[in-house]
């Protein structure tokens, strides 16, 4: 049985920046009250909380560290203030660049923990909740390309993108029968300050090797979460969305930097 009344209820982990801040923008011009997470950038996490109540919606926030065990907490103690909750979207996360022989223990731990664990986490309290109110719900995973495709000097990245990837088709089975349906969405090189863009960036930075010849927008990626968080993409679970400009459809053809693979 179809659930498609749960709360207009929204937690975005990452959302002082970036996709999380973009997504917490756009959810709330769709009518979601929306909780924050604050790891250490406190003024961006206040714009955005700002932006949401601008928007006639209410915005709590909460400390948050995606590496740590706690990283559950944040979702209970949001969802409290909330007052339930009907999504999340797990965006919180990091990087690291370093051939894997060179790759210290520290550093693959630090970067599943953050990829991979506090994602589980989340999910795992988010996916309780959502049970128990017996409303249905959403959980939207964002990965990256690299859920799908390896790059080199990111072996631990790509093992927690891949990780979340199939965890989350799991998780999709499992909640099914609840109503809650669980996607990914996998983007690819987006103007961030994670990839050192500003926003309008995306619309003016040449990308010879990817199709559509260019990076992409905050927004264009928050608008595929914000259609798989709402009640239209019902039938739609443990499924996994690249936003990449058809960056993967490029696998066969060589160096991104490349300005020959449109030959035949």
């Amino acid at each position: 049985m179809a659930h498609d009344n749960y709360p207009r209820l929204a937690i975005v982990t990452g959302s002082d920046s970036g996709i999380g801040q973009a997504t917490a923008r756009l959810l709330a011009s769709e009518g979601f009250d929306i909780g924050l997470t604050l790891h250490h950038d406190e003024e961006g996490v206040r714009a955005t909380a700002a932006e949401v109540e601008r928007r006639g919606q209410r915005a709590f926030v909460e400390q948050f560290d995606a590496a740590s065990p706690d990283a559950g907490g944040a979702v209970d103690r949001l969802a409290e203030r909330l007052g339930g909750l009907g999504v999340l979207v797990n965006v919180a996360g990091t990087g690291h660049s370093s051939r894997a022989l060179d790759l210290s223990y520290e550093t693959w731990r630090h970067v599943l923990a953050t990829d991979l664990d506090g994602p589980f986490l989340c999910a795992q309290h988010a996916a309780r909740i959502m049970v128990a109110g017996d409303q249905g719900g959403r959980i939207v995973n964002v990965t990256s390309v690299h859920e799908h495709v390896p790059r080199l000097g990111a072996a631990a990245y790509c093992a927690a993108k891949g990780g979340l990837g199939l965890f989350s088709k799991v998780l999709a089975l499992e909640l099914a029968e609840h109503g809650i349906t669980v996607n990914t969405v996998s983007p690819g090189e987006i103007a961030t300050e994670m990839t050192g863009m500003e926003e309008s960036e995306a619309y003016h930075q040449e990308r010879p090797g990817n199709p559509l010849g260019r990076p992409g927008h905050v927004n264009e990626v928050a608008s595929v979460i914000a259609f798989l968080a709402s009640p239209r993409a019902a039938y739609v679970t443990g499924s996994s969305y690249a936003v990449d400009g058809g960056l993967m459809l490029m696998a066969a053809h060589g160096h991104d930097e490349a300005t020959d693979w449109r030959e035949v």
